[in-house]
């Protein structure tokens, strides 16, 4: 099999991060044994199959609308129209339904959690797009046959391979081979927008994808609207892969962070490339919310790692636990502002901005208790450590606490004594305030994990205040002032690296993408029979892939057979020359004998490509994006953009060469 041009090598069979292989087979089509998982029986399958099936009956429900509300604007009688609001109260009454089915199964992150007996926080996880099963084959052999005048019949087993990879990409397994599963079908979008999709007219086929949060149905021409889709399900599956780690282990934390970081990436860079969409879920403001909610996830990630990693008895180490908790949680007030906007509360699940606001109290709690256990718990410094933990100390606080001063506080057991009360006493405050808003979701309070890890920490932190309490005290505890949120480790958003799993064109057949790609258009091919003269065939070859006829002799056997220059040769005896390079193509004309040769050749005519980055046109549908002319070009795919046509070559044959052209 040969690269097409612009591939990013060509790779048949690569090996992932994950160790495994993607299957291709060029002689048979290609099955796809891993990376998809169609027919598995786990919770989160069957939880993917139930989103499906509301999905269809909210796209039902909405069409069903859409007629009665069309009848009753079109009718005058007045007992059809009380028929018809009737059956309008009726519908929007199942949509409201179907509504709250599907945010409820949004709000389903237990199911995509480890199953780990350890007892850590919930996170939340992104439900995959779904999308409708499409039938390519008549479309594509149509365009075959009439742009590239080739018989679309001989195509249907890369057609046939393109909607296998289509449909098992609909069904992604949760690890690395349904990643690389969908980053090969992102990857084949880009050949086949280059293959099929010309400037001035549509393929002729909708692409059907329901909203991720709403499951309303959406449906456009363009290419652009299936990689904006791809795309977010790349993202949603790295959510995915992200809960389901064991965040008890370092190497568990370490996945956790990679996986939403790199979901964070998938989200930014499909709102910073495409724009306009058609969907709620992919719109500028739900990118955005979901950007700042992969990323809190990785710091309450970060914080889970200091925590694995630190002593327990150190001073600086449980303040720099305290200030990371303290991060956390200004990080999930950001998403819970962020969720609770006028635009983007209406479609998230309450569940989610719900369960934020209650980190978000959880954490500030946890900054305070290891406040505490740092004054509390933690043995006094030595007189030359004393000058750093005092600077330490002074940078904790936004504000000053009250009473003695900071450099008396650490040198007075009683005083720190003092502060670590005022600090668990603000702590215990958050930790019922937490549990508060959590018993106000009907969803979350289903949720033992999270109840289990809130009650944990109340527990913990009311045992601790009993611990430092004594009955002799008779000053009222004091408010302690909040802690300078501070990360050792900030958050990094990784954009999808698309080179990494490289793909061959599956119509490679079709010829090099540089040449035979649908912004360019020319005659059939024509068969040409080329004898040879006593001065050879009177023409000029040059490049690669294909041989381009660079000039013809006036008067000699290839200007009698019709050949013009600027024709390339696409065949030499019914054997196929796209990809042949010059020296081959040379090679079977020396073969050529007496009874002379027959040479297909084709005459191109460009035609200019249209403009526009947009995700949709004034007709509110997509227009092709061209993946090098973006901005972030290099992020984009990373493929090269270098010709591979290698100069011609001299042969020992009867010609001479000019320059980098060989004369036959």
């Amino acid at each position: 099999m040969v690269p097409a041009e612009g591939s990013p090598g060509g790779r048949e069979d690569a090996a992932g991060d994950g160790g495994f292989l993607l299957l291709r087979a060029p002689e048979s089509g290609s099955v796809r044994k891993q990376g998809c998982d169609p027919f598995a029986q786990t919770q989160r399958s069957k939880l993917q199959h139930r989103r499906a099936r509301i999905n269809q009956q909210i796209n039902k429900e909405m069409r069903m609308r859409a007629g009665a509300e069309n009848l009753f604007k079109a009718t005058n009688n007045h007992k059809v129209k009380e028929t018809v609001a009737l059956e309008l109260s009726y519908v929007n009454s199942n949509l409201q339904l179907l509504k709250e089915e599907l945010e409820e199964l949004n709000s389903c992150v237990d199911v995509y959690q480890n199953d780990s007996e350890s007892i850590s926080v919930p996170m939340i996880p992104l439900g995959l797009k779904e999308t409708k099963e499409m039938d390519l084959m008549a479309p594509l052999k149509d365009l075959i046959c009439e742009h590239y005048g080739e018989d679309g019949i001989s195509f249907e087993k890369e057609i046939k391979e393109l909607m296998e990879l289509r449909q098992a990409m609909r069904t992604p397994s949760r690890n690395e081979a349904g990643l690389e599963l969908l980053m090969e079908y992102y990857n084949q979008l880009y050949f086949l927008d280059n293959r099929f999709f010309p400037p001035n007219k549509n393929l002729g086929v909708f692409f059907h994808w329901y909203d991720s949060l709403t499951g309303v149905p959406s449906h456009q021409r363009a290419l652009a609207f299936e990689k904006g889709s791809v795309l977010f399900n790349i993202g949603a599956l790295h959510t995915q892969i992200g809960a389901r780690q064991d965040r008890t282990t370092l190497q568990g934390v370490d996945r956790a962070i990679d996986a939403f970081q790199k979901a964070a990436g998938a989200f930014n860079y499909l709102k910073e490339n495409f724009s306009n969409a058609p969907s709620l879920d992919m719109s500028t403001a739900s990118l955005n919310m979901l950007v700042r909610l992969m990323i809190a996830q990785v710091q309450e990630c970060v914080f889970e790692k200091v925590t694995l990693t630190s002593a327990q008895n150190d001073f600086f180490t449980q303040l720099q636990i305290a200030q990371e908790a303290a991060r956390v949680e200004e990080v999930y007030s950001l998403v819970h502002q962020t969720m609770t906007q006028a635009h983007v509360k209406d479609y998230v699940p309450f569940s989610w901005a719900t369960m934020v606001h209650v980190k978000s109290e959880h954490f500030k709690a946890l900054s305070h208790y290891y406040a505490a256990v740092a004054l509390c718990d933690c043995p006094s410094v030595s007189e030359a450590d004393f000058p750093e933990q005092d600077k330490a100390f002074v940078q904790f606080h936004v504000t000053m606490p009250e009473g003695p001063s900071l450099h008396l506080v650490l040198q007075d057991p009683e005083e720190r004594r003092k502060l670590g009360k005022a600090h668990l006493k603000k702590a215990i405050m958050r930790h019922e305030e937490a549990m508060r808003i959590h018993s106000l979701c009907k969803i979350l309070r289903k949720m033992d994990i999270l109840q289990e890890v809130l009650s944990f920490a109340h527990k913990r932190s009311l045992s601790k205040y009993s611990e430092i309490d004594h009955e002799e005290d008779f000053f009222e505890t004091g408010d302690a002032p909040d802690i300078h949120p501070k990360t050792n480790q900030r958050p990094e958003i990784k954009s999808p690296n698309f080179s990494q799993v490289k793909v061959t064109d599956i119509f490679h057949r079709l010829g090099p993408l540089s040449v035979f790609s649908a912004k360019n258009k020319w005659r059939p091919a024509r068969r040409v029979h080329l004898a040879r003269g006593e001065n050879g065939f009177g023409l000029t070859l040059r490049g690669d892939s294909p041989v381009l006829i660079a000039g013809v002799i006036p008067g000699g056997c290839a200007s009698e057979a019709g050949l013009k220059e600027g024709d390339y040769i696409v065949s030499v005896n019914s054997e196929d020359c796209k990809w042949s390079k010059h020296a081959e193509v040379v090679q079977l004309l020396k073969s050529v004998g007496e009874e002379g040769v027959d040479i297909g050749v084709v005459d191109r005519r460009l035609v200019a490509m249209s403009s526009g980055g947009a995700l949709l046109k004034n007709n509110k549908e997509n227009s092709r994006k061209s993946l090098m002319n973006s901005k972030s070009a290099s992020t984009l795919l990373a493929w090269s953009k270098k010709s591979k046509r290698s100069k011609s070559s001299t042969y020992s044959l009867p010609f001479t060469t000019v320059g980098d052209e060989s004369m036959y």
